[in-house]
């Protein structure tokens, strides 16, 4: 009898052994699995982001604006200069009234059966400004776009940057007040501007010339 229970409380320790070394195991695998799962969304995200321009009538909810916002605001930056300001227009008022100026001196814009409003149709509008004290703003205000680009790509959101609407924006006399209404720091100016919405359209991606990317021994 004391033998069988030597035999059994050896068995039951094994098992116990056996499970404490298979529990490292397979929490190893799992956070594997969530690594790849991660890695794969974000790779999915960035190799499926199309530029929309054709976009749902209703603005982003501005709940998850705001996330994107954040998301664009966590962009590396020189320095953490931060060295952008941003404004969010989701007001028809403004969007309608600026392109109604717009259409005045692009008039072949109508044209286009298409078109709704001069950025794109995007219903929600993502306004940049760079400090022109910081020589290197610019690429600031780039990887915070890209940021909020992707983010919002990952949330099922739209988008199109656009360089032509703020060009308008800041030299017609005509949009002066449209462009006092952001209220734009003195030392900074607008840099462009990003459309989001909630995509009507699926197009298929474009070509990359990879020729144009080349390692250097």
């Amino acid at each position: 009898m004391k033998a069988f229970r030597t035999i059994m409380g050896g068995l039951c320790l094994c098992a116990v052994l056996g499970s404490c070394a298979s529990a490292p195991q397979k929490e190893e695998a799992t956070a594997k699995t969530d690594e790849t799962n991660r890695t794969e969304a974000v790779l999915e995200t960035i190799m499926t982001r199309r530029s929309i321009r054709q976009y749902k009538p209703q603005a982003v909810n501005r709940d998850t604006m705001q996330i994107i916002l954040n998301c664009g605001i966590n962009a590396p930056n020189g320095q953490n200069k931060q060295s952008w300001e941003v404004r969010v227009v989701d007001n028809p008022d403004f969007i309608n009234g600026l392109t109604d100026i717009y259409k005045k001196y692009n008039p072949k814009a109508t044209e286009d059966p298409t078109f709704k409003n001069m950025f794109r149709n995007a219903p929600t509008v993502v306004f940049i400004a760079h400090d022109t004290k910081y020589d290197l703003s610019q690429i600031d205000c780039g990887l915070l776009g890209e940021n909020m680009i992707l983010s919002a790509w990952s949330m099922g959101i739209g988008s199109c940057c656009l360089g032509g609407p703020t060009r308008f924006l800041t030299s017609t006399p005509e949009a002066a007040e449209y462009l006092k209404k952001l209220d734009i720091p003195a030392r900074y100016e607008l840099l462009y501007c990003i459309g989001f919405g909630y995509p009507d359209e699926a197009p298929a991606a474009k070509p990359r010339n990879t020729a144009k990317v080349k390692f250097i021994d």
